[in-house]
């Protein structure tokens, strides 16, 4: 999916929500993150990828959004590894959505989760070195 093509998609179903009360800039870039992780995760999944499958390729979790022109079943194995993540610590993973989903920047990070930054800093680390350990397989079941 084109950078383009995603952005169109999250603006349509944005456009769509009556019900929200934008409160601010910064929740209204945490909400269109949120409905880029699933269109983006929607789309791989309904091109027949499987879940976590063995030969999972590993994500990079860089500083910006990296939209490929097939996404694969890299997306969705980061899917599921953020998801047991949201389950472990709820705020590590919506800074990882914010951040990687929807390109915030700390500061807007920081104000849609109403943290401080050094607290976003601090979770964003973590969440990559949690993330990566969850990709690689390398779950610490103590």
């Amino acid at each position: 999916m084109q950078a383009t093509a995603l952005v169109n998609e999250a603006y349509l179903r944005l456009i769509e929500i009556d019900h929200v009360r934008w409160q601010n800039r910064a929740h209204f870039f945490a909400m269109a993150a949120t409905l880029m992780r699933r269109i983006l995760v929607d789309a791989a999944r309904s091109r027949g990828y499987q879940k976590r499958g063995g030969g999972a390729t590993m994500v990079s979790l860089d500083e910006a959004l990296v939209v490929s022109n097939e996404p694969g079943e890299d997306l969705v194995a980061l899917d599921d590894a953020l998801n047991a993540l949201a389950a472990v610590d709820e705020r590590k993973g919506r800074v990882v959505e914010m951040r990687f989903f929807g390109g915030l920047s700390l500061d807007e990070t920081a104000e849609a989760l109403q943290v401080s930054r050094d607290t976003v800093k601090r979770d964003w680390k973590m969440a990559k070195l949690w993330l990566l350990r969850e990709l690689r397989g390398e779950r610490d079941d103590t």
